[in-house]
């Protein structure tokens, strides 16, 4: 019952903070006198909100943006999970990958972007893996840290157990690094959207980030505000969900500290 009026709480005051936002977004359009096609006015988003979705171009370049997030994320999250843990179990393979992944991870995203489109062309492969690229590196660095902040006394304790190297992994390895790593997954479920995004800036003919460089190409901000607030959406929806499986995950902390 107390969760349940928690969450009404929570629900109201973001709709009030949501109302008040949009009555000072009013207020101050109308006021300053600004140019529409510099600051658009909240009627004017509404309106053309309600002409994308009737003419379906909004579902159809969410769709696609959409598809490229989820692909890069499962794409880097795989990437990060393999070559942390080889990371964290050796020390040699650490000292020999970790300069070239530290060094990857200093070229700016919208330097490289240009040229995996180059390379892949300007279709989805490339808005793909621009996304898993910004994923990888903070999900690697909280799967290492995870694993390693293993307590030694549990790994003599699996030992005295007779556990097998599978059973280590299983039992002890994952469940104490999930916390952790689930931190990671909240940075890269958001980031996997800003990625997808830069790709499509680049070169792209459909896409969320393609209608953002419609928009701006012809002035149309009222435009660019809606395929904005459907990003602000997806990234959203992306981190609430990695934030339910946590909560699922992790249930047996909240058991434990009963």
């Amino acid at each position: 019952m107390k969760s349940w009026v928690e969450s009404v709480r929570r629900i109201g005051f973001l709709l009030l903070s949501v109302v008040v936002g949009l009555i000072l977004w009013q207020l101050f359009t109308t006021f300053s006198e600004i140019p529409s096609f510099i600051f658009p006015k909240p009627i004017e988003v509404w309106t053309k909100l309600i002409t994308v979705i009737e003419n379906g171009s909004l579902f159809y370049h969410t769709l696609v943006t959409l598809q490229e997030v989820i692909v890069g994320l499962a794409l880097g999250l795989t990437a990060a999970i393999i070559t942390g843990f080889l990371l964290a179990k050796s020390r040699l393979v650490e000292r020999v990958l970790s300069p070239y992944i530290v060094a990857s991870q200093s070229i700016p995203i919208v330097a490289i972007a240009p040229l995996l489109v180059i390379w892949l062309g300007p279709g989805i492969l490339s808005k793909i893996l621009t996304s898993a690229l910004i994923v990888f590196f903070p999900v690697l660095v909280n799967t290492i840290v995870g694993l390693r902040s293993v307590p030694c006394e549990l790994y003599d304790l699996m030992r005295s157990l007779q556990a097998s190297t599978w059973q280590r992994i299983i039992k002890l390895e994952i469940p104490a690094a999930m916390p952790v790593f689930l931190g990671g997954l909240r940075i890269g479920a958001t980031l996997a959207v800003i990625g997808a995004v830069v790709g499509e800036f680049v070169g792209a003919d459909k896409g969320l980030g393609f209608l953002v460089n419609v928009g701006r190409g012809l002035y149309d901000t009222a435009l660019v505000f809606v395929a904005v607030f459907t990003l602000v959406l997806l990234a959203l929806g992306l981190y609430g969900s990695v934030v339910y499986l946590e909560k699922h995950l992790l249930s047996w902390q909240k058991r434990n500290g009963d």
